[in-house]
């Protein structure tokens, strides 16, 4: 009986051996989960009777169970790399099978899937053609490498500061010149974009008119030109104004309809563009106080088309796209797959 004890003792600690072996073996191994040797006492199966005792035959391992702790998170040079920070599996279609594993080492394939060192795609939320997320059984993620269509133009939002010390001119003597600064107190100039993404420069120009009785302040007329062509009127014909802002005593806007939005037809000037496109210039905000013309706010909602320049992924598993163009896009979402039992 010693003997068959004894020799349950050495292949049981073999075992071992062999699991800390593995575990050695695989220090290296990115995602590896260190296994455990778990040991159980032998009995001889037999009936025993009053005062009797069980009498051990030895040892066994009785399971090898991996430690699912976290492990050391390091950082890399490759922007597809993740690591897994508490529970959870990447989950992976492998020809159609899932299958799943914490290794975050991931790579493009030719066709432009996230795949892993033996091929299998990491899967999660893809995008519909507007840019947003499908929500759904995940799919093969996929970074898609087509250019960022452009945006036109649909709005300008102005926030300015008028001088409140500026000399009133009188367009019935002095008419508006977008050439000569003599007939203007102060103008902006925005980048806005056509269907096609084409740039153009739209400009505002603010000129204080004299108050009308009773009034005893005046208003301020704005004037645009669209690449240096005035919008709403050809020269030599009397200028058209695009809007009208009035102020009272503390500086605010007092224009109704509260907030002040203008829209303002711009002349494409590429050929094969929408034209004219709608662009709506919002002064929300703008003061008129005693200090000097100033821009607190002067942004645009267009943008032109743009290539793919990189990509990162998120904390959430957000896969954003960074174009050419300054903008970004959400190509695809990263989802983990939680096993109940580990």
């Amino acid at each position: 009986m010693s003997f068959q004890q004894g020799l349950s003792g050495l292949n049981a600690a073999a075992k071992n051996l062999d699991v800390i072996g593995n575990n050695v073996a695989n220090s290296g191994t990115v995602g590896f989960k260190q296994s455990q040797a778990q040991f159980a006492d032998v009995y001889a199966n037999s009936l025993t009777g009053a005062g009797g005792a069980n009498v051990g035959i030895g040892v066994k391992v009785a399971q090898v169970a991996q430690q699912f702790t976290q492990g050391t998170i390091t950082a890399t040079n490759n922007p597809l790399d993740m690591a897994i920070n508490g529970g959870g599996f990447f989950r992976m279609d492998n020809n159609g099978e899932a299958t799943y594993q914490r290794n975050g080492q991931f790579q493009l394939d030719r066709m432009g899937f996230i795949v892993n060192p033996t091929g299998a795609k990491l899967t999660g939320y893809t995008t519909n053609a507007s840019g947003a997320l499908m929500s759904g059984a995940p799919s093969p993620l996929s970074i898609n490498t087509a250019d960022l269509t452009p945006r036109m133009t649909t709005g300008v939002n102005a926030v300015l500061n008028l001088d409140s010390g500026s000399t009133p001119i009188d367009a019935t003597t002095v008419p508006f010149d977008m050439n000569d600064p003599n007939t203007f107190h102060s103008s902006t100039a925005v980048s806005v974009y056509d269907s096609l993404g084409n740039a153009q420069t739209l400009q505002t120009f603010y000129v204080l008119r004299p108050p009308v009785a009773p009034a005893t302040i005046g208003t301020w007329d704005v004037y645009a030109a669209n690449d240096g062509v005035p919008i709403g009127y050809v020269p030599p014909a009397a200028p058209v104004t695009v809007a009208s802002l009035s102020f009272n005593t503390s500086g605010m806007l007092t224009t109704t309809p509260m907030p002040l939005v203008t829209p303002v037809n711009v002349p494409a000037t590429a050929a094969g563009a929408t034209s004219p496109f709608p662009v709506t210039l919002d002064f929300t905000g703008t003061t008129q106080f005693g200090s000097s013309f100033s821009v607190n706010t002067l942004n645009q909602d267009g943008y032109t088309s743009g290539r793919l320049a990189g990509f990162s992924i998120g904390a959430d598993g957000t896969v954003l796209g960074r174009y050419t163009n300054g903008q970004s896009a959400v190509l695809g979402q990263v989802v983990l797959d939680r096993q109940p039992t580990l």
